[in-house]
C-alpha cells in the first residue's frame, strides 16, 4: 500500500537526529579550520599559545570525525533522505581538514619550541 523508501525520508523542516549530528559535528570541524589557520597563518612568537590553539584545531578536529563516522556508520539510508548521511560526510573532510591543519601547526610549535 505504502512505498517504504517514501516513510524514510524526513522533510526539509524536520531537524532529525541525523541531520542534528551532522551539523553539530560539520560545525565542530568549521571551528578546529578556522582555529588551525589562524594559528598556521601568524609567525608563532609564542609557542605555548601555537600549541593550544594546535590542540583545540586537533581536538575539534577528532570529535568531528568521530561523530560524522558515527552518523554515517548508523543513518540507515542514502544522500538526500533527510537522515544527515551527506553532512556527515561534508563534517568527515572538514573534521580531517581541522586535524591536519592542527598537525601543522604543532609540529611548527615543536620546531620554534
Amino acid at each position: 500500500m505504502y512505498d517504504n523508501h517514501l516513510l524514510a525520508a524526513a522533510s526539509v523542516t524536520t531537524m532529525s537526529a541525523g541531520r542534528l549530528g551532522a551539523s553539530v559535528a560539520g560545525v565542530l570541524g568549521l571551528i578546529g579550520v578556522i582555529i588551525g589557520g589562524l594559528a598556521l597563518a601568524r609567525p608563532a612568537t609564542r609557542t605555548a599559545d601555537a600549541r593550544l590553539r594546535a590542540s583545540v584545531a586537533l581536538t575539534a578536529g577528532l570529535i568531528g570525525v568521530a561523530l560524522g563516522g558515527l552518523v554515517v556508520a548508523t543513518s540507515d539510508s542514502g544522500i538526500g533522505t533527510g537522515n544527515g548521511r551527506g553532512g556527515a560526510y561534508v563534517a568527515l573532510v572538514v573534521g580531517l581538514v581541522s586535524i591536519v591543519l592542527g598537525g601543522l601547526v604543532l609540529a611548527r610549535s615543536r620546531r620554534t619550541g
